[in-house]
């Protein structure tokens, strides 16, 4: 399993989760409760109304209706942690790899889910940036087994069901916070050929959800969304949480009665404590993109609340999905942070030949060039090479060449040959991340 994804913005999750109480009301700072901390808890977030702000709190890690062993299938032939493929388009050291696990679906269901797990990535997909990148995704789905069909809590509180990750509503008396057991999340997670962030996926048309994150020093992938299969507002849920582990995103509501920010400029590219003046003066965050019309709606510029404060920090727009889930939209700062957190997490071209290996003036040298995706801020990726840092204009957009047609010489030296893809793409004007968006391999040629 390979672990990329850094928690900048789960790692600030947690520490907000420690003054959340355990009901799922917000406190002030002033009240400063540490529930948060107790021994088996973790922080989740969580969005009470389809079309609203999210909230946090702090949730069990485990739960009481996980089934102690697989469901039996003898009968049926479906293997229990049977792994099949949604999207392979690379390898997995070149990929931010996607796991989607089913709970509440028995071993007759299983077609049902993979339909399901199919329906909710194509879904996320057509969200952009995703939809631009879906190219850079492995996603894997993990058939697990249940003995009951269906979520406990739905249609109420009192109904209760046995399933392989004991999803269940009314997580901490909150009716539509979906938890799960993280333990046994994990051992089927661990099924797949790798997994950066885990989607659960439970089978009910019942609205609702939760985004588990600074997971990583615990179980070896980052976060854990968990979503209803059956309800179409539930997938930007999934948009949004995986938007704080691959773009570190920072959410941009805020809570009545949390004051003033209190900390240092944060670390996330979407909130500030500039105002539009200072962060143009300063030419930092967003500055870039001041005064664009932004596909979120209105212009971009400096909006007072956000990281959960209402006072003295800024957001970029007036909505956006890391504020509120009645929109699917990323604001153009938030678009940008995403490809970067695509490209910190993978890579549009690999190798073909190990680049350990010397290679001589005949050895033919290929690469593989990823197809991004179908959005419209995508801009194809340029394959060009290069000789000791020089272009060989007559290979530009060639996956396979041969040195010596590049123009090695045989003088005996060793020589650099590299192929770079430049992603061009619109959607990116900070030249920090223009640099993450190029990708290249080196081989050493001799002779």
């Amino acid at each position: 399993m390979h672990i990329r994804i850094r928690g900048t913005a789960a790692a600030t999750a947690l520490a907000l989760s420690a003054l959340l109480p355990a009901t799922g009301t917000v406190a002030t700072a002033a009240e400063a409760p540490t529930a948060g901390q107790e021994s088996g808890r973790v922080g989740v977030e969580y969005f009470p109304d389809p079309g609203g702000e999210g909230s946090r709190t702090d949730v069990p890690a485990t739960s009481p209706h996980a089934q102690s062993a697989p469901a039996s299938r003898q009968r049926t032939g479906v293997g229990d942690g049977e792994v099949v493929p949604i999207a392979e388009t690379g390898p997995a050291a070149d990929r931010l790899d996607v796991t989607i696990i089913g709970d509440g679906y028995t071993a007759a269901q299983q077609e049902d889910f993979l339909q399901d797990a199919r329906a909710k990535w194509d879904a996320v997909t057509d969200i952009e940036p995703y939809k631009s990148y879906e190219g850079l995704f492995n996603v894997w789905a993990v058939q697990a087994v249940s003995q009951d069909s269906g979520v406990t809590g739905d249609p109420t509180q009192d109904v209760t069901r046995n399933t392989a990750l004991g999803s269940y509503f009314f997580c901490d008396e909150i009716e539509r916070l979906i938890c799960v057991d993280l333990d046994k999340t994990k051992s089927y997670a661990d099924k797949a050929p790798a997994t950066d962030l885990v989607i659960v996926v439970s089978n009910s048309t019942k609205y609702g959800g939760a985004g588990y994150s600074g997971l990583a020093g615990d179980y070896g992938y980052d976060g854990v969304s968990t979503l209803s299969s059956d309800n179409a507002q539930s997938t930007l849920i999934a948009a949004h949480e995986m938007a704080h582990s691959i773009g570190l995103l920072a959410d941009e509501y805020q809570y009545d009665g949390y004051g003033a920010y209190p900390g240092d400029e944060p670390a996330a590219a979407n909130v500030s404590k500039l105002t539009a003046d200072r962060m143009a003066a300063q030419g930092t965050k967003w500055a870039d993109w001041l005064g664009e019309t932004d596909p979120s709606g209105g212009v971009v510029d400096t909006f007072e609340g956000g990281d959960y404060y209402e006072y003295g920090v800024y957001r970029p727009t007036a909505n956006s999905i890391m504020r509120s889930l009645n929109t699917d939209q990323f604001n153009l700062p938030g678009r940008e942070a995403m490809i970067a957190g695509f490209y910190r997490s993978a890579n549009a071209l690999t190798p073909l030949r190990n680049t350990a290996t010397k290679a001589t003036r005949f050895t033919r040298l290929s690469v593989e060039v990823a197809d991004l995706g179908t959005g419209t801020g995508l801009s194809r990726p340029q394959l060009r090479w290069y000789v000791d840092g020089r272009e060989a204009k007559q290979a530009r957009g060639r996956t396979s060449v041969v040195p010596a047609a590049l123009g090695v010489p045989s003088d005996r030296r060793v020589h650099q040959v590299t192929a770079t893809v430049v992603d061009a793409t619109p959607a990116v004007r900070d030249h920090v991340v223009r640099n993450l968006t190029s990708n290249s391999v080196t081989w050493a040629v001799a002779r």
